[in-house]
């Protein structure tokens, strides 16, 4: 049951990357994200608690994505670390990963427990620091937007390119890699054992992890073990001591323990809570409650289980959160263009999970991951690039998809009049101000749109000293005069697609210009706190 509940999530997760967030249908419309989305697009990333958290935490809000935060935290009360074992598709991966090739390398595999499988404490609590300071790393490293971003960035430039065309996948830097790589790095920890990054580094599974004193049922190891080891060999979590007994914060309830068991001596069921006794006798034990049995054939106690959670390394990750968080902040922020509907910039980047889906609903695509242009605090969100596409019209998918609010889901109608951004002519370059030809692509562009916020004017031009007789009065007026485009600002939302038309006619088709002569710059933008 545990694998089919695997497969179904996965493929539900795969569905709503590759079909319901892919944008383009036979007629563009502002249906084509409604249509298919007959389950939130987000919703694999309203499961990842540590996501929620660490968004309400860094940016001092509460919102519907901690509904399905807190669903699935409940849920893990009954069936502890369910989301681990049965819905991830982190953690699908990975075992697809080790059936592939981790099993095959058992050589490889890490076999003394030690005191670095805590890291994922020491993680979740850098990331929380962060957090509280007002920046966001969950992004970075919890579990469903890591997952989202890799199969983003792997599988959406291979769709693009095969059912639209290989031109619209946009060159991709260093930064693109760097996430491609810190993706495959997950699966491919399996050759130093099974669920390695899940047992040992993953923070999200650290969050469940920290559930486990409140949880409602248990693994519990019945009188008639034999002591084969079998559930040892099993377990994928390590969440079996030495003697057989459970580590309850890492049980992740499969049960594959159970199932290779020989004489059914395990058993999950609800949890025998210890009893506060009376006239001062404290926590007694309940009947039948786990206690350390000796070693096989020796009668003696089995040998520690690895060193405790120390609190000095975990007092030292929150410093180092924090020291992230104010070095992030003290660095500066450049100002970038983002999509429609975004909040303010410090907002958005407490808010943002870099995860990639907005980019991947993108038509265009319009919005790229962000490199390091805007400092490391803004590495992989989204910010818009009308030289590549212009944002269109009719689309606010974006923002539909934004598991946290950093994007709103604006209606279509206030989408239109919401400022991302305002164009600039270069009156340098541009063709009609230099006085080079007429153009008028831009204006053209803008009211197909229904924007019209370019207007074309007249300008006089310097046509030099004409000898006597060449031309005549009027064919010398004519001759000084020309219409050239300018940007409305009132009118203006920095949609991009002017910027996109001269850029692709001009500098793309018949190389007149290096660059685009009208291009958006983050101002006049719309962006509440």
């Amino acid at each position: 049951m545990r694998r089919v509940c695997q497969g179904v999530a996965f493929a539900l997760f795969l569905a709503i990357l590759l079909y319901v967030a892919w944008p383009y249908a036979q007629r563009f419309g502002t249906r084509v994200l409604a249509d298919k989305e007959w389950v939130p697009a987000e919703l694999f990333l309203w499961l990842d608690p540590l996501a929620s958290v660490a968004a309400a935490v860094a940016g001092r809000c509460l919102g519907p994505f901690l509904i399905g935060a807190a669903a699935i935290l409940a849920a893990s009360l009954v069936v502890p670390r369910v989301f681990c074992s049965y819905i991830c598709p982190l953690g699908t991966t990975i075992d697809v990963a080790d059936w592939a090739a981790g099993r095959r390398l058992k050589r490889f595999h890490v076999r003394r427990r030690s005191g670095w499988v805590y890291a994922k404490y020491y993680i979740l609590a850098a990331v929380l620091a962060a957090a509280a300071c007002g920046v966001m790393l969950a992004g970075h490293v919890a579990a469903i937007p890591a997952a989202t971003r890799g199969f983003v960035f792997v599988l959406g430039p291979v769709q693009l390119a095969t059912l639209k065309h290989a031109g619209m996948v946009r060159p991709v830097g260093w930064d693109y890699w760097l996430a491609i790589g810190l993706f495959l790095c997950i699966p491919a920890l399996t050759v130093l054992g099974r669920r390695f990054w899940c047992r040992n580094l993953c923070p999200t599974g650290a969050l469940f992890s920290l559930l486990s004193p409140l949880r409602l049922r248990e693994r519990r190891l019945k009188d008639t073990c034999i002591r084969c080891g079998k559930c040892v060999k099993a377990c994928t979590f390590d969440a079996i001591h030495p003697d057989f007994t459970t580590r309850h914060a890492e049980c992740a309830f499969c049960p594959d323990c159970a199932r290779v068991c020989p004489v059914d001596a395990i058993e999950f069921g609800q949890r025998r809570f210890a009893v506060l006794g009376c006239c001062g006798r404290g926590l007694r034990a309940p009947r039948g409650a786990e206690t350390p049995r000796p070693q096989a054939g020796t009668g003696a106690l089995p040998a520690p289980d690895g060193a405790p959670l120390s609190r000095r390394a975990l007092l030292g990750a929150s410093a180092a959160g924090a020291w992230a968080a104010a070095g992030a902040v003290l660095g500066g922020r450049r100002r970038l263009l983002r999509p429609p509907g975004s909040v303010s910039e410090d907002r958005f980047l407490q808010l943002c999970v870099r995860c990639g889906l907005c980019i991947k609903v993108c038509p265009g695509p319009v919005l790229h991951p962000a490199g390091l242009e805007a400092g490391l605090d803004a590495l992989w969100t989204p910010v818009a690039v009308p030289s590549w596409a212009g944002c269109h019209q009719d689309c606010n998918f974006c923002g539909q998809v934004c598991p946290t609010g950093a994007i709103r889901a604006l209606p279509i109608e206030e989408k239109k009049r919401t400022h991302m951004g305002l164009a600039v002519v270069n009156t340098r370059t541009c063709l009609p101000h230099a006085g080079r030809r007429d153009c008028d692509l831009c204006y053209q562009e803008c009211h197909a749109a229904g924007y019209d916020a370019i207007e074309m004017r007249e300008v006089r031009l310097d046509v030099g000293d004409v000898p006597e007789g060449v031309l005549s009065t009027a064919e010398l007026e004519e001759a000084g005069r020309i219409l050239a485009p300018f940007v409305k600002p009132e009118a203006c939302v920095g949609c991009g697609l002017c910027e996109y038309r001269c850029g692709t006619t001009w500098t793309k088709q018949h190389r007149l210009l290096d660059k685009s002569a009208i291009t958006v710059v983050p101002e006049n933008e719309g962006r509440p706190a």
